[in-house]
């Protein structure tokens, strides 16, 4: 027996959530006396298992084909389910991403066993296991019991800071998976990568967020100005990039990017559910907004209620006195 996970990476890199995750499942599986395995698939990642070898995995199951190697959601969970018919594992775990989501869904629905995901905790018992998990865009938090054999589940993993295991170089296990054309029908076949400056908004420490209040595009560069000297990056809600002010990989919610800063500063924005699930990870919210009665505020640390448009530039001002 043991408690399996699904690897998520992209270009050579680990994706930061997944990472989160195994620390997670890591401390079920020492909990549970079960060995920490991982499932990763693509073309040419064997590179990446010392990695997980560092997060406590003892065995890699490594499925390597050129037809893998971009994201392919039905392949990735034809290969995920290989994998447990062969191990039989307690559970199945993935991080709580679009993406791995995504595979999970597919899991559940390829062996008939429910799945839970977003979970925030995870209490294993002798039948069923209770997770709360989050619901509705993170405005609702669910308590559940969990069935079926194994267990199917993904981590809300934001505000997990992974946390290394030295437990050596894992073992590899090669598994050459039984896929048909059906299952790499859909796939990212190319990408039209977007222009980076700067820091990215799951990386930076201080995130610069804008809304409706904002006004214009060009009210965003006052934002871009505090982001710059607060070594930050700036986001936005989806009205903006629905107005066109802002690209959309800036956008911060349940449908665009979810960050988990020291720091979230929100300028302008309402505090919609759908925002607000993608920052609920930061450590502190900071708001400016005109509106005291703004639903926002109730979720943040701070508030400063006034014309976003005076404050900022009176903030930076004040930055650059003591910096100088």
């Amino acid at each position: 027996m043991t408690i399996l996970t699904l690897i998520e990476h992209e270009q050579g890199i680990i994706d930061p959530q997944t990472l989160s995750m195994l620390t997670a499942a890591r401390g079920l599986a020492q909990e549970q006396d079960l060995p920490l395995h991982a499932v990763l698939i693509g073309a040419n990642v064997s590179g990446l298992a010392a990695e997980l070898g560092e997060y406590g995995v003892t065995a890699v199951h490594m499925i390597e084909q050129d037809a893998l190697a971009d994201f392919a959601p039905n392949a990735w969970a034809a290969c995920v389910v290989e994998v447990m018919g062969a191990e039989k594992p307690t559970a199945v775990i993935g991080a709580g991403t679009e993406r791995s989501n995504e595979v999970m869904a597919h899991v559940g629905a390829r062996t008939d066993l429910p799945f839970a995901a977003n979970c925030l905790t995870i209490q294993p018992e002798d039948d069923a296991w209770f997770v709360k998990r989050v619901r509705w865009g993170g405005t609702l938090h669910e308590e559940a019991r969990l069935y079926g054999d194994p267990k199917l589940l993904t981590i809300a993993a934001l505000g997990i800071e992974p946390e290394p295991s030295s437990s050596g170089a894992p073992e590899i296990i090669s598994v050459t998976p039984n896929l048909s054309d059906a299952d790499l029908l859909v796939r990212v076949v190319s990408r039209i990568e977007p222009e980076r400056k700067g820091i990215s908004l799951t990386d930076a420490p201080v995130v610069v967020s804008g809304g409706r209040g904002v006004g214009s595009a060009e009210g965003f560069v006052i934002l871009e100005e505090l982001a710059g000297l607060l070594e930050g990056a700036v986001g936005c809600s989806r009205v903006v990039t629905n107005n066109g002010w802002r690209p959309h990989a800036e956008q911060i919610g349940q449908t665009g990017t979810r960050v988990a800063p020291e720091l979230y500063i929100a300028c302008g924005i309402s505090g919609a559910s759908q925002h607000m699930s993608g920052c609920s990870g930061a450590k502190h919210i900071l708001t400016i907004n005109s509106d005291s009665e703004a639903a926002i505020l109730a979720k943040s640390d701070t508030a400063v209620i006034g014309d976003l448009h005076e404050i900022i530039p009176a903030v930076i001002a004040e930055i650059r006195k003591k910096t100088a």
